[in-house]
């Protein structure tokens, strides 16, 4: 893997994120935010957060595999919800541990969360961007 993480001491240690990675690889992979959407485009898990959180990571996956990478490569995420609240925090931690169940990878990234009004299109409820490195 070309990806470590850690959770270095003399900061807070979460246990649903890593604070750091350290990228050993040589192609650094910037990857456009991704939706609940499938690969023709249509909507996935309308009104449904965690359902769309799931859809978003496998689309990562799904996008680093056509490069030749995959979910354990990526070195940062920056996940955008709108109308972000901390009791979507389950929800959220529900569909990131399904997707990781499908991609079969660890899915604990450093990530920045950022909440927002709304995103690209009215439907959608959370966009994930990610960093990743390729040897």
């Amino acid at each position: 893997m070309t990806v470590k993480l850690f959770n270095p001491d003399g900061i807070p240690k979460p246990e649903i994120y890593r604070q750091l990675s350290i990228a050993e690889g040589s192609r650094l992979v910037f990857l456009a935010g991704q939706v609940a959407r499938d690969a023709d485009g249509n909507p996935v898990g309308t009104g449904d957060f965690a359902a769309q959180v799931e859809q978003a990571y496998l689309n990562v996956g799904r996008a680093l595999s056509g490069v030749g990478g995959s979910f354990d490569d990526v070195a940062k995420l920056t996940i955008y919800v709108v109308d972000w609240h901390p009791d979507k925090y389950p929800l959220l931690g529900e569909g990131v541990t399904r997707a990781a169940a499908k991609l079969g990878c660890d899915p604990l990234k450093p990530i920045t969360l950022i909440g927002v009004s709304a995103l690209g299109e009215s439907d959608i409820m959370v966009e994930v961007e990610a960093t990743a490195v390729l040897d």
